[in-house]
Order: structure tokens, then sequence, then C-alpha cells
């Protein structure tokens, strides 16, 4: 239950987004890391996640021993950090982990692709030093505005979560943690709103609230200030006088978890994404069977360029075939006959019903290549 299983449209999109954040981290210098989906349970114990947030997760056994399915990333990076020396010249080090992650949620709260089971997070960790605090937190916060930009997600919503009645380590460190990012949101002048008691059980955090086109609100980039997990796995980096000091972690996802981000990203565009987001980008439509041959010719052209076309020479009528691919959303609908076929040129219609009229094939894969490289919401 709340598994969700993908046809190959809904995993190419899905694809799509991954690679698309995957873009933006190599810019941004983050290397990616690969993490187990199931550790012994001793992991768990020292990272705290058994003893705060056990109830939310999955267990199994095998040989005699407990382990847990992994409903975060994060123990995983640690663990990567500590596996050599590090040194301040090595931060801020960035690690990328797009790792499955399960948890147990509740039957009552499980609904669409909104709040799943099983889902995959465009995460994140930064080790850094405290110096490095203010311009690592407004890297992540302005990658996270210009991504939700792309989408078309005009109404966005900062709020300061703070300490949840369930957190490790003291008082004073959350308050240093909730100040430090405080600080920051203020001197960047970033309205926020305060949200108490929704922290992670390990840290506060800056939580981006998104409205889609039915003014609804749903949270989805987070960055987290933690001071708890590089303590509880000792972690330590070299300063530059030769002595050991612990890192700072920051957690960042822009995207939150991609299954709630494409199911909001469905309501949002009714399902006629962008062109560089859409499995079929074109179909060719002959007018009838004998301009098959030249609709075969623009598909290849066009594939050739690297664009997603298919060829529609079903014997069905031109009007039909129309109609379905706008119901398909599919974003260009290229019509060809006698004319077209003698001139070299397609008879663009758009999904929306707009007609650009005959296009040489070149011009139309210039338009469409230039759409698909700016990410235009724009046909």
């Amino acid at each position: 239950p709340a598994s969700p299983f993908f046809h190959p449209a809904g995993a190419f999109i899905y694809n799509q987004l991954i690679e698309f954040v995957r873009e933006l981290n190599e810019k941004d210098g983050y290397g990616e890391v690969l993490t187990p989906q199931i550790m012994d349970v001793e992991l768990w114990k020292q990272s705290g996640h058994y003893d705060y947030y056990g109830d939310a997760m999955f267990f199994t056994e095998a040989e005699g021993r407990q382990f847990a399915v992994k409903p975060m990333n994060c123990p995983g990076a640690c663990l990567v950090f500590s596996t050599r020396l590090r040194s301040y010249r090595d931060l801020p080090l960035r690690f990328a982990d797009f790792g499955r992650l399960h948890r147990a949620e509740r039957s009552g709260v499980i609904t669409g692709l909104t709040r799943v089971r099983t889902f995959c997070q465009d995460d994140a960790h930064i080790f850094c030093t405290e110096d490095h605090i203010e311009s690592e937190v407004m890297s992540v916060v302005g990658r996270i505005r210009e991504i939700y930009r792309v989408f078309g997600f005009d109404e966005v919503a900062v709020e300061l979560s703070g300490r949840p009645t369930k957190a490790v380590g003291t008082a004073e460190t959350w308050e240093r943690a909730q100040e430090t990012l405080r600080s920051v949101l203020e001197k960047h002048d970033i309205p926020y709103t305060p949200n108490p008691g929704e922290g992670a059980f390990y840290a506060p955090k800056i939580d981006f609230q998104v409205k889609d086109f039915m003014g609804r609100s749903w949270q989805l980039g987070t960055v987290q200030l933690d001071y708890q997990l590089p303590e509880r796995f000792a972690l330590k980096y070299t300063d530059p006088s030769g002595g050991e000091r612990q890192p700072v972690l920051i957690h960042r996802a822009m995207l939150g978890s991609l299954e709630r981000f494409l199911g909001i990203l469905v309501e949002h565009t009714g399902g006629a994404f962008p062109l560089w987001l859409q499995p079929r980008q074109a179909v060719v439509l002959p007018v009838s069977e004998k301009f098959s041959e030249y609709g075969g010719k623009v598909t290849e052209t066009l594939r050739a360029g690297g664009f997603r076309v298919e060829l529609d020479d079903r014997g069905e009528k031109l009007g039909y075939r129309i109609r379905e691919a706008q119901l398909q959303k599919t974003p260009y609908m290229l019509v060809v006959g006698g004319r077209e076929a003698e001139a070299g040129t397609v008879s663009v219609r758009l999904r929306g019903g707009e007609e650009l009229g005959s296009l040489p094939i070149a011009e139309l894969a210039d338009r469409m290549g230039e759409r698909v490289k700016s990410k235009s919401l724009e046909l």
C-alpha cells in the first residue's frame, strides 16, 4: 500500500526531474553518493532515528541481526564523511543522494502521490564550518527559488520550523541553530513565518511552502541546520592549526519527495507539462495515407535532432487524431499533406488550439530546441 508504480511516461518524467537536479548539483559542486537501503539497526540507534523516529521505520532481520530500511539518507552521508581524514580545505563538502526511502506512514494519512511509503528525494548533505553556514544556506535558498520559477510556482512562502517535542540534543544547541537560521533569513530580507515545534527531531529547518494553481499549499523544499548528527557520529576535520573540529551539517532537499512533487505538478499543469519534460513532444499527422512517407521523413528528421516525436498515420480521420493528441496534452501537432510535402514544411498546431501555420522543419526544430534549452513554460 502507498507504494506507487510508474508506467513508461511517468518514469520518463520522474527521471527527467532527477537529471534536472543532477545538472544543477554538478554546477554547484555536489558529488553524488550511493548508500544502502538496508543497514544494521545499531546505526539507527547511533543516529537517534531508532528512538525518535522508530515508529515510522520498517525493520527486518537476517542471520540473527536486526536491520532497518532507511527512512532518511543522512546517517549514510555521515558514514561516507567518516571514511577518511578530512581537512578544513575539503570543506564545504557536498554529497547528493537520490536513494530510495521507506517510511511506515499511517494508513489514515497516505494519499495519492503526495503522501506515500516509498519515495525518492533530491537529497543532499553539506558538511561545512561555522563560517560557511550563511553562504551555503543562501546558495541553497537561491537555487530552490530558481527551481520553483522554472516550474511556474510563483507563490512561495518560507517557514522557520523549530524544535519539536521529541528531539535529540540540548535546548541550547537547538537555540543556537535556530538563531543562526533566523539571522540568515533576516539579514537577507527574506520574509518568513515561525512554525514552532515542526522541525526535524535533530535540527531546525527552513521550509518552503508552494501554492499550486488551485491555491493549495504544499511543503516541498527544506534546509536544515544540524549540530546533532556530527556529534553523534563523532565527525571531525582538522583545522588550520592541526587541531580537530566538529563540522556543521546542512541537510537540503529542493523538489523534496519526487513522488509528491510530480503529483503536485500533474495537478498544477493539468498534465500539460513544459516541452522539456513532456514524454511525447510532437506527433506527425499525415492528412491521408499517401502522405505517410513524407510524415515518416519529418518524424525521423526531428528525432535525429533529439526530439521525442511519433508518427500517427492510422486510418482514423484527421480531426479524431488531432483531438486525441490534444487530450494527451501533446505540445506540437504537425499536420502534413500535399502542400507541406512539396514545400518541405509542416503545418503546426499547439495543444491549446493555436495555429502557427506552415513552418520549415528546420525553423520548427530551432523553436523547439530553444524552448527545451531554456526550459520555457511557453510553446
